[in-house]
């Protein structure tokens, strides 16, 4: 194992000699992994940032460490005597007496005051560490004259470098100010931009090296790590080091002692981090049976309509994701989404209805299906709607309509509806979806997309533009269907790569797009029984009334679905709605019918634009079976 320490660390190293300001910003709340020499070797602890920074100064021959946050003033719990060489050095009036708790309370004026004359000290090297800092102003862009005095005097202090000599040797060594906020942005950009003192250091979450140290150093606290051989060991700490991708140390931790808690041996480790990640000790996917998917070519079949190879192409899909072996070609980890899809084909084919139909097959349930439609999310600033708006945001608090989404059912379809229509600052969101698996909200937190299937859908390919510019038709019904998929395939090609330059897209979503056939005349007419058995069952359930349909009633239905079969199974819906829902509506009102009756659509007339249905209507029949058109 490489023993090179942090880069946080190796930045404070490497710039103390020369810089007075380190802003630290990132990953600050988390414990870090610190190195400490040994006779040993290294030996590697888990702390907090104070920790690990009062550790470093301290092994650097800083005489005097001090911590600040506004809220509490001066402190340091680590060694209280140098808190008391600190007030002596920064003219803090009566010392010790003052002190309350081992604190001595200041506010940010009078803090500030100290610091600056404690950074001008050339008795004891010092640092000052500044905690809490994006909480010291309410808007880093609008100080008040108060708040641009607090910086002005911190920037006049770091502007004029202390060099002091370090106790008991003739190394010279700064005065170091460390301030420790969420963010850089939380600090005037006045104060750190072209200002040659001021060093940012981002602190990252856990790389692999540092999950690595972590589960070697605290495998033998996970339950039955001592049954299994070496090489076992081997693979299962592999995998526990890439499924962690993204956690902190302090969920890695968390997770060790959730495994403690629940008796989860180390080679369940995936079931442990979908608790961890979930909180769900089952997880849904692995309760999806073969049976289940023995049947789910018929059970799609029966909801969408004249689309056999979409549906064989798209069960493939499914079937690697219910598998487990999504991106196996890739790494072990699952952090990619279980499955992508992209549904591309003519409008009204059934790819809407192909996503609920798979949550409805997986979950049970076709709210599974969590639906977005991306003509909403057109302008530059509509991630923010989707993923959050960052702090002091209007709308921060409410958070993000898809992260909020997969936060309350990370088992789920997550369908994107004409994705050409977002913005392409979302494109780009979408690609660290696609790659990670997971996407950090507006308010900081790790949202998870490892175990949702993710569809697009796009009627690209369509319609093209010509050299000129014009609007052409790229495909018809009268095409093939290996016709229509090869031209909408190349033209979804051609806008990705040519259009946007953005080929990065075609290569996440791979070789998973699945193009629609047009609805052809046969499965018109299917589509057409379909959706008037669903309103005879509507009418018999909600309204005891028996409707049934005669041949001629239904052949005249039919002919109008004909005539325009471009708008799909959409365009079906329609005729439906003109031509027989609208007419026995006014039927069945003008008439008085409420109830408890039988009637026959016998004849649909249209004259002069009116649409009108002669009905056969027979009292109390017996209700049973939905009467077959």
């Amino acid at each position: 194992m490489d023993d090179k320490p942090p880069k946080w660390y190796l930045e404070l190293d490497r710039f103390k000699a020369f810089k007075t300001v380190f802003i630290i910003e990132g990953n600050i709340y988390d414990i870090h992994s610190y190195p400490t020499a040994t006779d040993n070797g290294i030996h590697w602890d888990l702390l907090k940032l104070d920790n690990c920074l009062h550790n470093y100064l301290g092994a650097n021959g800083y005489g005097c460490v001090v911590f600040y946050d506004h809220v509490d003033g001066f402190s340091n719990d680590f060694n209280p005597q140098f808190l008391n060489t600190f007030l002596n050095l920064a003219g803090g009036s009566g010392g010790s007496a003052n002190l309350k708790n081992n604190r001595f309370p200041a506010t940010l004026d009078r803090a500030t005051q100290m610091i600056r004359t404690a950074m001008d000290n050339r008795q004891t090297p010092v640092g000052i560490i500044m905690n809490m800092a994006s909480r010291y102003v309410a808007s880093p862009d609008n100080l008040t004259e108060e708040e641009r005095q607090f910086y002005s005097r911190l920037m006049l202090a770091t502007l004029k470098p202390r060099q002091v000599r370090a106790p008991g040797t003739d190394r010279l060594m700064n005065n170091l100010l460390l301030i420790v906020a969420n963010k850089v942005n939380d600090i005037p950009a006045w104060f750190y931009l072209d200002n040659p003192y001021v060093k940012n250091i981002s602190i990252g979450k856990p790389d692999r090296q540092t999950r690595q140290r972590f589960i070697d150093s605290q495998l033998r606290f996970f339950v039955d790590s001592d049954k299994f051989s070496p090489d076992e060991l081997a693979k299962y700490k592999e995998q526990f080091v890439e499924l962690t991708d993204g956690m902190k140390n302090l969920e890695l931790n968390g997770l060790r002692v959730l495994c403690q808690q629940e008796s989860i041996p180390i080679n369940r480790i995936r079931d442990a981090i979908s608790l961890y990640k979930y909180g769900l000790k089952e997880n849904p996917w692995d309760e999806i049976s073969g049976q289940k998917l023995a049947k789910a070519q018929e059970f799609i079949l029966n909801r969408v309509k004249g689309q056999p190879a979409a549906v064989t192409q798209t069960l493939d899909i499914i079937k690697r994701a219910v598998s487990g072996m999504s991106g196996l070609q890739h790494s072990l980890s699952s952090s990619k989404p279980k499955g992508i899809l992209f549904f591309a084909g003519p409008t009204g084919t059934g790819k809407t209805e192909m996503a609920k139909t798979l949550a409805s097959l997986l979950f049970g349930d076709d709210n599974a299906c969590v639906r977005f439609d991306m003509s909403e999310y057109q302008v530059a600033h509509a991630d923010q709607k989707l993923l959050g708006a960052p702090p002091g945001y209007v709308g921060y608090e409410a958070g993000g309509q898809l992260t909020n989404a997969v936060k309350e059912k990370p088992f789920s379809i997550l369908l994107f509806d004409e994705i050409e229509k977002a913005h392409g600052s979302i494109l780009d969101k979408f690609l660290q979806i696609l790659e990670d698996g997971r996407m950090t909200d507006g308010q900081g937190e790790t949202v998870y997309f490892s175990e949702s299937i993710i569809i697009f859908t796009s009627n690209l390919g369509i319609v093209v533009k010509d050299k000129l510019g014009n609007r052409m038709a790229n495909v018809n019904p009268e095409m093939p269907y290996d016709q229509i998929k090869e031209r909408v395939l190349q033209a979804i090609k051609d806008y990705f790569v040519m259009e946007l330059g953005r080929p990065e897209i075609l290569n996440r979503i791979g070789n998973n797009f699945v193009v629609f056939d047009y609805i052809r005349e046969d499965v018109a007419r299917e589509i057409l029984q379909s959706q008037l058995a669903k309103i005879a069952k509507g009418m018999e359930e909600n309204k005891q009334l028996r409707v049934a349909v005669s041949e001629s009633a239904f052949q005249f239905l039919l002919t109008k679905c004909l005539a325009n079969l471009e708008n799909g199974g959409r365009g079906i819906g329609n005729i439906v709605e003109k031509y027989f829902i609208n007419p026995l509506s006014r039927f069945l009102f003008d008439t008085g019918i409420t109830q408890d009756r039988s009637l026959t659509v016998q004849e649909i007339r249209e004259e002069e634009a009116v649409v009108s249905v002669q009905c056969m209507v027979e009292d109390s029949q017996p209700l049973g079976s939905v009467p077959e058109i």
